[in-house]
């Protein structure tokens, strides 16, 4: 490649060399700035395309700022803070849904322990209740309470002295069913001989009032416990109650007052409501109420853990249906108000202590009365219930009852 060479003058400064293909740094310099701003102003003759989906938002404090926010989204301003009142209404809305989800999870549980108790009935060979039977093919209503008085073979005029007073009868008791929601049965076993004098008498009674529950139980005081458990197993399963109650057959009762005192816990999933006690654990043999397992509770002098007494407490369906779906382990203590307590132990249950539930008979429960201040239930505690009931249970419905009009005006 022909080559063409420059010198400089002879003064010894070394010459300046230039040649095809060879450009000096400080060329290369000055064409890349050149090629930089050429560039630069093709780039800004074309005309930025405004972004499709953008809104331009500023802020009322600052107006430099400029905040981009996507036409797909939701623009929240960024001084916007959650309110008190909304946080509150959030909260409340989240506990109604845990609400309803606890009520359904709790009628699965229940319609389930119901299939249960209908397959053992059929396996074991027992009849399957007339009750029942119309409550399967009608479907299962729901009911506000179903009323459990227990009762017992030898009690024939304490039960016509109850139908005398506060339970109603004939028509006026399918009417409570029907309008009220509410149920009121006379709860019975078995004698040890089936088919005895003593059931035959029971059948007989049955057949003119139309009032009793039957029960897969062999009967006997010492056998409460048990009775219990199979009662409350045995009700929910016949029907789907918001509320269970035992109550003795020497109590008195104001259905209407129970109905509103249970209807304010409507809402709460697993409630034991009763006059909460805690007594002595009666180590000596030969007492009444003595505990053969007395040693369990600790040393001598000890009492028991809190719980209802056994003259009337009421206990929520999904208590009813944990009792169904357990009452092969569940133990029995000798003291049946007891063992009901020691079944809930270790459950997340919520323990009412309702005193109108235990007043005394005249004049303190008509004292009460007067002042505005009704009682649920009324009896003697030092009889256990209500002193020669038979002759007594109709004073005390004078004094102490609510009234007739008032069961049926009451809206639960």
């Amino acid at each position: 490649m022909a080559m063409s060479i420059k010198r400089g003058s002879s003064g010894g400064g070394g010459g300046e060399v230039w040649a095809k293909g060879m450009v000096s740094k400080k060329w290369t310099f000055f064409l890349c700035l050149g090629s930089f701003c050429v560039g630069l102003l093709f780039t800004i003759s074309w005309t930025m395309p405004e972004a499709k989906g953008i809104i331009r938002t500023t802020t009322g404090s600052d107006g430099n700022k400029l905040n981009l926010v996507s036409g797909d989204c939701v623009p929240r301003p960024n001084n916007a803070k959650q309110q008190p009142k909304d946080i509150l209404n959030n909260v409340e809305n989240t506990q109604q849904i845990i609400q309803t989800l606890d009520k359904t999870i709790s009628d699965l549980e229940m319609e389930l322990s119901a299939a249960r108790a209908a397959q053992e009935s059929i396996l074991n060979g027992a009849p399957v209740s007339e009750t029942l039977k119309a409550t399967e093919s009608a479907g299962r209503r729901k009911f506000l309470m179903v009323i459990g008085i227990n009762t017992a073979f030898s009690s024939r005029r304490r039960r016509d002295s109850v139908r005398a007073t506060w339970m109603p009868q004939g028509e006026k008791r399918k009417k409570l069913e029907e309008e009220k929601g509410i149920i009121v049965r006379f709860v019975i076993g078995h004698s040890a001989t089936s088919g005895g004098i003593l059931d035959k008498a029971i059948e007989a009674e049955h057949r003119k009032h139309g009032d009793f529950m039957r029960l897969d139980h062999v009967e006997g005081y010492l056998e409460l416990s048990a009775k219990t458990k199979i009662y409350f197993a045995t009700a929910v399963s016949m029907w789907d109650a918001d509320f269970y109650i035992k109550v003795d057959d020497d109590v008195h009762v104001n259905i209407a007052t129970l109905g509103a005192t249970l209807a304010k816990h409507r809402l709460k999933p697993r409630v034991y409501i009763g006059c909460m006690k805690s007594g002595l654990v009666l180590a000596q043999k030969g007492v009444r109420y003595h505990e053969p397992e007395y040693w369990k509770f600790g040393d001598g002098g000890n009492k028991y853990f809190r719980h209802a007494t056994g003259q009337l407490y009421a206990i929520s369906k999904d208590l009813a249906t944990y009792i169904s779906m357990n009452q092969h382990v569940l133990h029995k203590y000798a003291n049946e108000d007891v063992s009901l307590g020691s079944w809930f132990i270790g459950l997340d249950v919520e323990h009412i202590d309702d005193r109108k539930l235990c007043c005394g008979t005249p004049p303190d429960c008509e004292w009460k009365a007067q002042a505005g201040n009704i009682c649920v239930a009324s009896f003697d505690w030092t009889c256990s219930g209500i002193c020669n009931s038979a002759e007594r249970i109709k004073e005390v419905h004078q004094r102490c009852g609510e009234g007739e009009k008032t069961l049926w005006n009451t809206d639960f």
